[in-house]
């Protein structure tokens, strides 16, 4: 029978994958004399060795050419973020006229607040999970402010039904059929941050409209880890960061989907001159005409310095493709679960569900025995080079990324976690 806990199986593993060698594609943080096991992809993604390239050719171009940088050889910078438009539709599974990067994640979900959030006496209300991200539940409750609507009475908070924390489809179905007369949007996450449950986006979206109600998603923990269809999902829109599975940097610029339903809409937004169509944008006309699709949504010009990380890890994910660095996903993160149950069970509890489509590359994992063990524990991983973060109350997140983690990672987290617990038994 084999043994999970070998590190001759861990090696064969490794050697047995095709992608392992995609690690040598990027920086991975020294801890000592060793690199870390760097779990937290889902926080902050790791640099792409070719990132740095792209950078110094925008701070060159910068240097050389100044302002005619704009216009001149192969990535001017009036059209720079196009080049990124085609590789990240594949990533998401959109037209490119669908998805734009731009901004940052908030923002964006404001923007399209602006244009799909549009609230009646009747209709007002908004519906999230509870224990949403709260950058979303802060912006959600100041657009129904801002409408005059209160969140007391409009924001409607889904409680999770299920033991671990987790929210079924059928809790989903209840409260949007409950509440539909009233609901004006269902903005609803990819993947639960804190619990990692990965949610069926094209059902959720059928279930709002069947409503009449718009249907949005914030996708930052879902971006590059699922094997996404937006444009089939039929979301209304969708909003994402680019610095956690996508590897473009703290801070990086941001994406957005607009279904193409929504490309020429005489819906309201807040304008820029970057949204301007394309063709006319430099005659510098007082009315604002929208570029068809996501581009209409611009505000200003986009940061190219910002936006030139994103081309590298972007190469990455156009060389391998989705499908198959999710199938990586599940073999990482199956063999993580499997080691877990296998010799750890009475220290690790895993609240993200056992089933693969409902959920990505993370495994939200308590501490038995409560906050202050799962403390003592979340720092002896630290100190010993096994990277994860921690979510309050009680959630330590382990995110083995397809990109640039391996089977012996995964082993190493699961033997710092063995070595604690026998060292924890030692002293009684």
């Amino acid at each position: 029978m084999t043994d999970l806990f070998s590190p001759a199986h861990a090696d064969a593993l490794d050697a047995a994958d095709p992608l392992t060698s995609l690690r040598n594609e990027f920086l991975i943080p020294r801890h000592g004399d060793h690199e870390q096991a760097y779990f937290v992809g889902n926080s902050l993604g790791l640099q792409p060795r070719g990132a740095r390239a792209h950078v110094e050719e925008v701070l060159d171009k910068w240097a050389a050419e100044a302002v005619e940088g704009h216009f001149t050889g192969t990535a001017q910078w009036m059209p720079y973020h196009e080049l990124v438009r085609e590789p990240l539709a594949r990533v998401v599974g959109a037209k490119p006229s669908e998805v734009v990067a731009m901004n940052t994640l908030t923002v964006n979900l404001h923007l399209m607040m602006v244009s799909f959030y549009r609230p009646t006496r009747e209709r007002p209300a908004i519906l999230i999970e509870a224990g949403a991200f709260p950058s979303d539940r802060h912006a959600v409750a100041s657009q129904l402010r801002f409408h005059g609507f209160d969140p007391e009475t409009d924001l409607i908070e889904l409680e999770a039904d299920e033991p671990n924390g987790t929210i079924s489809m059928g809790a989903i179905e209840r409260t949007i059929a409950q509440h539909g007369r009233r609901l004006a949007l269902v903005l609803w996450p990819g993947v639960q941050y804190r619990t990692g449950q990965a949610f069926d986006l094209k059902e959720i979206a059928r279930l709002a409209h069947a409503q009449s109600a718009m249907c949005g998603f914030d996708l930052a923990h879902g971006v590059g880890n699922l094997q996404l269809e937006l444009h089939d999902s039929d979301a209304d829109f969708a909003v994402w960061c680019h610095y956690k599975y996508m590897n473009s940097g703290p801070g990086a610029v941001a994406g957005c989907f607009v279904h193409e339903r929504h490309a020429s809409t005489d819906r309201p937004r807040f304008a820029g001159w970057w949204g301007h169509d394309v063709t006319t944008r430099f005659r510098m006309g007082a009315e604002f005409v929208p570029t068809p699709g996501a581009d209409g949504w611009q505000l200003s010009n986009p940061p190219i310095l910002g936006l030139a990380p994103l081309r590298a890890s972007l190469a990455l994910y156009d060389r391998v493709g989705m499908q198959a660095l999710r199938e990586r996903s599940r073999r990482l993160t199956g063999y993580l679960e499997k080691l877990i149950h296998a010799r750890l069970g009475d220290t690790l509890q895993v609240v993200t569900p056992t089933d693969p489509t409902q959920r990505g590359c993370q495994l939200s994992i308590r501490v038995v025995g409560g906050r202050e063990r799962g403390r003592a524990l979340f720092a002896y991983l630290q100190a010993n080079g096994v990277l994860g973060d921690w979510r309050e109350p009680d959630v330590i997140r382990i995110s083995p990324a397809p990109l640039y983690n391996t089977h012996n990672d995964v082993l190493r987290f699961a033997q710092t976690v063995q070595d604690w617990t026998q060292g924890n038994h030692a002293h009684g």
